[in-house]
């Protein structure tokens, strides 16, 4: 990058701290905390700016066009066509007939953009805020659940403290799943969701608070990948709404929600009081209990909606659920093939595509049943278990062993320790 840089707030900041890094006001560990990121990517960072100076920080990517970007002789055509075949036409009005008549497949942003551009606005009056109160129910069952989790002291003391994980249909107030867990996470969420998706089918959108169950949190950057593909980071939750094509909708309060959390307030009453009727005590017989509850509730507290007809999308054909309900990392395979995750070594058998896998990337599935997958580009490999890497021989081997050998610690004044103080201190 040659002349003028431009940097964003983020990399001003970053070049502030890297100056400071320089001038040894700071070293490279805390530069790193400051800057959010790990060690390594930070001794990356000063290297490529003593190389490349400002230019170093700035998004490598920047000034390059867009392989997405839309050619400029489709801008010309777009911007002719408003103006004299297409006068008067609003912005999504347009976009339809261009696709309909012209062949030129845009979406309504993209189209609202050249025009707004060339300061062409849309005809189109649009409504002036109004006083907004209660929102109006879906009119089909199955386009929008609500879902929560409700830690509470459901067995009034009797047994543990239980988290009742749910969701309730907007439309028709019916509870479609329920259960009690230890506590609120990810798991639990998907297999409520696996739950619903098997007996009902795929609902329109979901309703949900912004935990870091459903949402990444904004202070997290996304990985290079990411950033170079368009995606944005999603966590596993997300990730399964994402795949089943389900809308996640974020809500700003509480009160937003209002429909699960009066939901929670019923079952806190009238629930326990079935809860403690029953005498649970433990977290089988409280799943026992909510199991004869539910269509009891469902009975007295369902409504009928406008529509009869349900909104729940049938599943595709050859939907295999494991593949979706399920925790999705992605790991590199060793020179040896094996495949590491926490405590696990899989050992990625020969396939007819491939005889060796090492080095690839590949993406391991853990199910809600803890076992594991690991996933090439869509395939399921066949894996056996590895041995583990035997443990580093840190003391000497006995006397009259064919093999001595040890491992020293090196010596303070080694040479190999003044390289990585240099590191360190920076």
């Amino acid at each position: 990058m040659e002349g003028k840089v431009t940097l964003s707030k983020r990399e001003q900041t970053r070049l502030a701290v890297l100056i400071e890094v320089e001038k040894r006001v700071m070293t490279g560990k805390q530069a790193a905390e400051v800057m959010g990121i790990s060690l390594r990517h930070e001794r990356r960072l000063i290297a490529a700016y003593r190389k490349e100076g400002i230019a170093a920080v700035a998004h490598g990517n920047r000034g390059n066009k867009p392989h997405n970007a839309i050619e400029e002789e489709i801008k010309q055509k777009v911007l002719e066509l408003a103006g004299t075949k297409y006068s008067g036409f609003n912005h999504q009005h347009f976009t339809e007939k261009l696709e309909e008549n012209e062949g030129i497949t845009l979406s309504r942003s993209s189209v609202r953009n050249i025009l707004l551009k060339a300061g062409i606005r849309s005809p189109r009056k649009r409504r002036p805020p109004k006083h907004r109160s209660r929102r109006e129910r879906y009119p089909q069952e199955g386009m929008m659940l609500q879902i929560d989790g409700s830690p509470h002291d459901w067995l009034e003391g009797r047994g543990p403290k239980l988290c009742l994980i749910g969701a309730i249909d907007d439309a028709t107030n019916i509870v479609p799943y329920a259960f009690f867990q230890d506590n609120e996470d990810s798991q639990g969420y998907i297999r409520m969701l696996k739950e619903i998706v098997l007996s009902k089918g795929i609902p329109g959108a979901i309703y949900h608070d912004r935990h870091s169950i459903f949402e990444v949190s904004e202070d997290k950057l996304p990985s290079i990948g990411e950033q170079l593909e368009g995606k944005r980071p999603l966590t596993q939750v997300g990730r399964v709404m994402e795949e089943l094509g389900i809308t996640s909708i974020p809500a700003g309060s509480a009160q937003a929600k209002g429909r699960i959390e009066r939901l929670w307030g019923t079952f806190q009453d009238r629930l326990v009081s079935e809860l403690r009727l029953a005498g649970a005590k433990t977290l089988e017989e409280a799943n026992q209990v909510l199991a004869r509850f539910l269509p009891e509730y469902n009975r007295r507290f369902g409504i009928a909606t406008s529509k009869p007809e349900s909104a729940y999308r049938k599943l595709p054909e050859g939907f295999n659920p494991d593949e979706v309900f399920c925790f999705k990392y992605q790991r590199t395979v060793g020179a040896d093939n094996v495949v590491r995750f926490n405590e696990h070594r899989l050992q990625i058998l020969p396939s007819e595509c491939r005889l060796s896998y090492a080095r690839c990337r590949v993406e391991v599935h853990k199910r809600l049943d803890d076992s594991l997958a690991v996933y090439y580009q869509g395939q399921n490999l066949d894996t056996t278990p590895a041995p583990f890497e035997p443990a580093r021989l840190r003391e000497p081997v006995p006397t009259g062993s064919p093999i001595q050998r040890y491992y020293a610690k090196p010596a303070p004044n080694h040479p190999w320790r003044g390289i990585y103080k240099q590191f360190v201190d920076r």
